[in-house]
Parts: C-alpha cells; sequence; structure tokens
C-alpha cells in the first residue's frame, strides 16, 4: 500500500513538475520567438555546414559528393604536418597573432582608464571620437591606404623620411617590416572600439569607493590599482580568454590585402593557406583539413585558457 502511494506521490510530482516546465515555456513564448531567428542563423549558417568536415577525411570530388567520394583518413593530415611550409605557417600565423595579443591587449585597457579620469568635456569627447572612428572604416579601405601611404615612391612616409635625410624603405616589399605594420594599423583601427567594454565598465564603478580611497589618501594611481583594475579584472580575463580562442586566426582579409610575393615569407598563413589551396588550387579536402586543424587547436587553446582561469580566477566563459 505504501509502495503505490509512493508511486502515485511520484507521477503527481512529475505531472507537476512537466506542467510548470510548460507553463514557463508558455510564459516566455515571446523570449522564445524573439530568440528563433538568431537559433535558426547559427543551425543553418554554423551547425548544418559542420556536416561537410567530413571532406577533411576524404579525397572529395563534386561530381560524386561527399558521401560518393573515396574515404582516405588521416592522408591529408599527414601531408600537411610532413610539408616542407608547415613550421612556416605555424611560425608566421603565431608570430602575428601573439604579436597582435602583446601588443593590441594592453593599450584598450590603458586607453579607458586615461579617459575614465578625464572630466567630461569637449576634450573627452573629442579623444573617443577619434579612436572611435577608424573602426568605421572598411579593411578593403584601410588595406589601400596602408599600401599607398608606404609606397617607396609616392608615399607620403617615404617623402617625410626622404625630407629628413633617410633613406627611402619598401616598407610593404620587405618581410622583416610586415608584421608590425599588420599589427600597428590594427591596433590604430582597433584599440578605441575595444577600450568601449572597459570604459562601460568603469562607468559602474561606486563613486564612494574613490572618495575614501581619496579621504585615506590614496593618489590616483592607487586608486586605479586597488578600484578600477579590479573592477575591470573579469571583463579583462573574458576577452583574453576569446583573444587565446582566435590565436591560430583572425586576419585573413586583411592580411590577404596587404601580401604580395615578396613580403609572403611573412605574410603566408594558415588562412590564407586555406583560401589559396581550397579555393585557388582547388583541393578542397586538403583544404578542408588545414581548416579543421587550425580550428582543433583554436578550441584546445580556448578550453585550456578557460580552465586556467576558472581554476585561478574564477572566472571563465563557462
Amino acid at each position: 500500500m505504501a509502495q503505490v502511494a509512493s508511486s502515485n506521490q511520484v507521477r503527481q510530482n512529475d505531472e507537476v513538475y512537466h506542467k510548470s516546465r510548460w507553463q514557463k515555456i508558455k510564459d516566455s513564448r515571446y523570449l522564445y520567438l524573439f530568440a528563433f531567428p538568431a537559433f535558426l542563423y547559427f543551425l543553418v549558417f554554423a551547425y548544418f555546414p559542420m556536416y561537410g568536415v567530413i571532406i577533411a577525411f576524404k579525397d572529395y570530388m563534386p561530381s560524386l559528393g561527399i558521401l560518393g567520394s573515396p574515404w582516405v583518413g588521416f592522408k591529408h593530415f599527414e601531408r600537411f604536418f610532413n610539408s616542407y611550409y608547415f613550421w612556416d605557417l605555424i611560425r608566421n600565423t603565431l608570430g602575428i597573432n601573439v604579436y597582435s595579443l602583446i601588443v593590441g591587449f594592453p593599450l584598450p585597457i590603458i586607453l579607458a582608464l586615461a579617459l575614465n579620469e578625464v572630466k567630461d568635456g569637449f576634450f573627452k569627447k573629442f579623444t573617443q571620437t577619434a579612436t572611435y572612428a577608424p573602426n568605421f572604416i572598411s579593411v578593403v579601405v584601410i588595406s589601400g591606404m596602408i599600401i599607398s601611404f608606404l609606397s617607396p615612391s609616392t608615399g607620403i612616409i617615404n617623402h617625410l623620411l626622404d625630407f629628413l635625410g633617410f633613406e627611402r624603405i619598401a616598407f610593404m616589399q620587405d618581410p622583416r617590416w610586415f608584421k608590425t605594420i599588420y599589427v600597428l594599423s590594427g591596433v590604430w583601427q582597433g584599440t578605441g572600439w575595444s577600450s568601449v567594454i572597459y570604459f562601460a565598465t568603469l562607468s559602474g564603478v561606486d563613486e564612494q569607493l574613490h572618495e575614501a580611497a581619496t579621504i585615506d589618501g590614496a593618489t590616483r594611481l592607487q586608486r586605479n590599482w586597488y578600484i578600477n583594475i579590479p573592477t575591470i579584472a573579469p571583463t579583462m580575463i573574458i576577452i583574453l580568454i576569446m583573444n587565446f580562442g582566435s590565436l591560430m586566426a583572425g586576419g585573413f582579409e586583411k592580411i590577404l590585402l596587404l601580401q604580395n610575393p615578396l613580403n609572403m615569407e611573412s605574410s603566408n598563413v594558415i588562412a590564407t593557406f586555406v583560401y589559396q589551396s581550397g579555393l585557388l588550387d582547388a583541393q578542397y579536402s586538403f583544404a578542408a583539413a588545414v581548416g579543421l586543424f587550425q580550428s582543433v587547436i583554436n578550441a584546445a587553446l580556448l578550453l585550456i585558457v578557460n580552465f586556467i582561469a576558472r581554476r585561478v580566477g574564477e572566472t571563465s566563459l563557462f
């Protein structure tokens, strides 16, 4: 008798749970409806195309289709790992992205902290506008400006060097200059916009903390170090994790636009190699294998850095 009563109670609890769950869904139906287009977008353009990843393990031929093409296992991966250009691509990809991370990551933080110390007025608004504006310039336009300004014959930079008595430099034809040009132009374009999220976080700092610190004799540097930086630290960690997740990718369009046969030694990265192999040389399976390798490394870096951040600072993406 007791078992029957217990079974009925469990069944009633399950019915109540399912009823309340469906009631919550019904009550939030407009929110689900609002989110449905985004869900559909990612389903169609992000998750469904992942089915095509299997061509990395096949000798894909369009006439046979994905399923009809012969299975070759890790043949294309072995070809890439054993190629003479493998380490050059890894070195260039990591070199550009690590350089960008070292230079580009702290600058938005410094800019946000500096702007936060400026009183509201014309100078602050002008500085914000001047630093945010380059972000809205097209990558194609930025690349054209770089090539034009650094031209050895007509570029304004070389005209200035000539005026100062220095020799003209063929910046875009010299592989030694490529990474620096790419990174510094990216810093100029993106630092202001990247500082917005930090500036927004700083705007939520309780002013009473600063007032109390000032009364206790804390300097402006000390207030930034002990109040502002700890406030934006979780945001810094999240952005750093995301940057590590794209350490083997990123910047494809700009690199491709600035690339030429003379600077290929420094500018040929995995992303441009995939484009060359897949779209120009029609080596679809090989390009898919290289792209999959790149994605796996990025995912591994993201998970590792996220795990370390969660264990050390208790702040992580997931």
